[in-house]
C-alpha cells in the first residue's frame, strides 16, 4: 500500500527552522500525510524521544539522520527502520565519480552489516544529477536502492517514468514536486536561478506527474511517496494539502 508523507526541508525553509517537533507533526497530520521522511537527532536520547513522539501522534518516519553516517546507520537500525541516505563523504559535483561510487559501496557494506539498505537521493547540483550519471551509479553500485527525486531528475532532463520501470525492483522511495521555470536561459549549473520547486499542479515545466503515477502503479510500487516542495510561497500546510489532494486523485484513493 502506497503511503504519503513529506520530506519537510521546504517547510523548514518557509518557517525559518524547525522549532517544535510536536507542532510540526500536528501540522503534517493536518495536511493529510502519514509521516515525515527523516527523523533528525543529535543524540541517542533525542532520537528515542522523537521516535516516541511520532508514535504518540500516530505518525511514522522512515530513516534517522544522526550527526555522522555511522550513527545514522546505527540509530536507523535500532529504531527498526530500513534505510539511510547514501552520504559517502562530499556529494558535490566536483567529487570524482569513481571516488564517489567507491565510497558508496563502502557505505553500503556498512548498511548491509547493520541489516538496513542505502538509498541514493539524486539531486541537482550534486554528484548524481542527470540520467547518465544515475544509470552509471546504479550499474556501479548494484546494492544501492534509489530514493528517486522525480522533480530533480526531470529538471535535469531525465526520463522519470522510464527510470521507474527500468529500476522497478530498486525504487526504495519517491520524492515528488512540481517545477516553475524562472529563467530558461540559466543553465543547470545555476539551477536555483533557473527554477524553483512548488506544489503539484503549480508548475509550468510540464512535470509528468500522471505518467509517473502510472509507472509506479505498473510496477506495483507499494512504498512511500514523499511530497517535497523545497520552496513554499504560501502557508506550507496549505500547499502540502494541495499536493496531497493531487496524489489522492491520481492514485485513486
Amino acid at each position: 500500500m502506497i503511503r504519503f508523507g513529506v520530506a519537510d526541508y521546504g517547510v523548514n525553509v518557509w518557517d525559518g527552522a524547525l522549532y517544535d517537533m510536536e507542532v510540526r507533526l500536528e501540522d503534517i497530520k493536518a495536511a493529510g500525510l502519514e509521516g515525515i521522511e527523516r527523523l533528525e537527532a543529535a543524540t541517542e536520547a533525542e532520537a528515542l524521544q522523537k521516535a516516541a513522539l511520532f508514535r504518540r501522534h500516530g505518525m511514522d518516519f522512515t530513516t534517522c539522520r544522526g550527526p555522522n553516517p555511522a550513527l545514522g546507520i546505527q540509530w536507523t537500525a535500532a529504531l527498526g527502520k530500513n534505510y539511510v541516505w547514501l552520504t559517502p563523504g562530499p556529494v558535490s559535483r566536483d567529487v570524482d565519480m569513481d571516488t564517489f561510487c567507491r565510497r558508496t559501496n563502502k557505505m553500503l557494506d556498512a548498511c548491509c552489516r547493520a541489516g538496513i539498505q542505502g538509498f541514493l537521493h539524486n539531486h541537482l547540483g550534486q554528484r548524481i544529477q542527470n540520467q547518465d550519471e544515475l544509470d552509471h551509479f546504479m550499474k556501479t553500485c548494484p546494492d544501492a536502492k534509489l530514493l528517486l527525486d522525480a522533480g530533480h531528475l526531470f529538471a535535469a532532463g531525465g526520463d522519470v517514468p522510464g527510470t521507474i520501470r527500468k529500476y522497478a525492483d530498486r525504487i526504495g522511495a519517491v520524492h515528488v514536486k512540481d517545477i516553475v521555470i524562472k529563467d530558461a536561459n540559466k543553465s543547470l549549473e545555476e539551477w536555483t536561478a533557473r527554477l524553483r520547486f512548488c506544489e503539484l499542479g503549480g508548475g509550468n515545466a510540464g512535470f509528468p506527474m500522471q505518467a509517473i503515477v502510472k509507472a509506479l502503479c505498473d510496477i506495483h510500487y507499494s512504498g512511500w511517496v514523499f511530497i517535497e516542495h523545497d520552496t513554499h510561497t504560501d502557508d506550507a500546510v496549505k500547499q502540502l494539502k494541495i499536493s496531497r489532494n493531487v496524489l489522492k486523485e491520481l492514485f485513486g484513493f
